[in-house]
């Protein structure tokens, strides 16, 4: 069976590129396609020396830089690859992958990590966001993203079966789509993201950390919401949080901290220094609505109780205190006083969350599970083409005529 592999764009590899890495683990000789590919060479590992077939965006002016300015561009150029030779067309989404055009006789199997969030129900946020709600640049805005909510739902129709990252973007794929998807979470590095070794199991394992900070690792955008965290610890000067980040919103993070001696503020780390992190870390606390939150998991993989906002990916991640072997607290609210009083109720309730459920539960989301889950899926929508096309139905057709 030949495969092709369409994925968004290629600039970083971040969490997209690790669903990615492992689809072209499963068919190493499967071509891959991307609207632009400029991955730094230190990033490339994950690609295996393979070759991106890339779209016209990739020769436009400025386009390392400024890319994403092209995305009214996008849907047209993603129409342009031509994957008619392809028996199986996998595509990872978050924007206009799900749009490649396959013919009849050709699956396509779209594993989504959002639908175009600008676009639909957070374009309110997005054009506030980004000063665009006002003024003529604001109407085009409007309208670019009023356009590209039509071609989204069109192209939808050319999608044979979605995957979903988590129960979060499955709902939100059937209400703007109206379609049904399987829900897979993406692929966690358990084996790295894993306790100490020396309290991998046994009594130590089982010990809450009460002298330990809590911890925040995230970039800092506003959706993340780190400044409302830091200002919660702000009025807890008795316990310590530790922020480990950076990005445009870190003027509104070092504000929320001016003056708090228990708030230590880290730039960004090495992956082994966060897992070093994670491990002492009392807690993880999150407050972003993300689409699943992997962050949360790789916590939770070190053993490490997460205190999250209820709503998002993190509700198929976190089991809360109302359940058996809970692995940590949600908080209902976006506020510094939920979040205050998240700390307080997981403070009360420490003693009934170890580092082994925390761990038993993240590996749920191993690689390996994820390889297989997509075979599964993969593999079950290939039989289901087959059985669905009757033998001789064209020449029925032409016999009938």
């Amino acid at each position: 069976m030949k495969v092709a592999l369409v994925h968004e764009w290629l600039e970083h590899y971040a969490g997209s590129e690790r669903v990615l890495e492992q689809l072209l683990a499963m068919w190493p000789d499967a071509d891959l396609f991307a609207l632009a590919d400029f991955v730094p060479a230190d990033e490339r590992g994950f690609l295996g020396g393979r070759s991106v077939k890339t779209s016209f965006i990739q020769r436009l002016p400025f386009a390392r830089k400024y890319f994403r300015n092209y995305l009214g561009l996008m849907p047209l150029a993603i129409e342009q690859f031509d994957l008619s030779a392809y028996d199986l067309v996998i595509s990872s989404n978050h924007a206009v992958a799900k749009g490649v055009i396959t013919g009849p006789n050709q699956v396509h199997v779209s594993y989504v990590h959002s639908p175009m969030r600008y676009a639909w129900d957070l374009q309110a946020q997005y054009l506030r966001q980004s000063g665009l709600h006002r003024g003529l640049k604001g109407m085009y805005a409007r309208w670019l993203l009023h356009r590209l909510r039509q071609w989204d739902k069109n192209s939808s129709a050319g999608v044979d079966v979605f995957v979903a990252n988590s129960s979060y973007i499955a709902d939100r794929i059937r209400k703007v789509y109206r379609r049904d998807a399987i829900v897979v979470p993406p692929p966690v590095e358990v084996e790295r993201f894993a306790p100490p070794e020396a309290n991998a199991a046994g009594p130590a394992a089982l010990a809450p950390r009460k002298d330990a900070a809590y911890l925040v690792a995230s970039r800092f955008v506003p959706y993340k919401r780190i400044e409302l965290i830091v200002e919660a610890f702000a009025a807890m000067p008795e316990r310590r949080l530790l922020v480990v980040g950076g990005g445009s919103g870190e003027h509104l993070v070092r504000r929320a901290a001016a003056g708090a001696a228990n708030i230590e503020l880290r730039p960004p780390v090495s992956q082994g220094d966060l897992i070093l992190l994670m491990q002492q870390a009392r807690a993880f606390v999150f407050a972003a609505e993300e689409d699943f939150g992997i962050t949360i998991a790789e916590a939770q993989a070190c053993g490490t109780p997460v205190i999250a906002f209820g709503k998002g990916g993190a509700r198929d991640i976190v089991v809360d205190t109302d359940r058996e072997r809970p692995t940590g607290v949600f908080f209902a609210q976006q506020s510094a006083d939920a979040i205050k009083q998240a700390v307080q109720r997981f403070e009360a309730v420490e003693h009934r969350i170890t580092a082994s459920s925390c761990r038993e539960n993240a590996a749920r989301f191993s690689s390996r599970l994820f390889r297989e889950r997509m075979q599964s899926v993969v593999t079950r929508a290939c039989l289901e083409r087959e059985r669905s096309r009757p033998a001789g139905y064209g020449e029925m057709l032409v016999a009938a005529a």
